[in-house]
């Protein structure tokens, strides 16, 4: 008899290890898009150069878009604005023009929208 509730008993727990198991595994997989903390960004309103442009610029496009380095440089305000009033900057970051940049990725939707928005506010340093 204690074999046979011992048998029982296992199968009962094995059973909903499995489930635990696979409810683990479905929500690493069906999580929240985001990976990275830096991809869930809040909202700003108004956005402003040094505050919250540069630091874009920064971590994502001068490595490579530097006053030496690859078309346009991205080193400060003035080449920035230019870069997106003569679409550059914009088109790539969107991939509207073939080609996305950064090289690693598209940034998320909350960092272009506030490149666009910096724009339609007027280039607020």
């Amino acid at each position: 008899m204690d074999l046979i509730f011992i048998e029982f008993f296992n199968k009962i727990v094995m059973k909903k290890v499995k489930i635990i198991l696979m409810i683990m595994v479905g929500m690493v997989f069906f999580s929240c898009d985001s990976t990275t903390i830096q991809d869930i960004q809040p909202i700003v309103a108004n956005p402003k150069y040094n505050s919250n442009i540069k630091p874009i610029m920064t971590a994502k496009c001068i490595s490579c878009h530097s006053s030496n380095g690859q078309y346009p440089a991205l080193t400060n305000y003035a080449e920035v604005v230019d870069a997106i009033e003569n679409g550059t900057l914009q088109c790539r970051i969107q991939n509207s023009c073939g080609a996305i940049m950064p090289p690693s990725g598209k940034l998320p939707q909350s960092l272009i929208d506030m490149v666009n928005n910096w724009k339609l506010q007027g280039y607020v340093q």
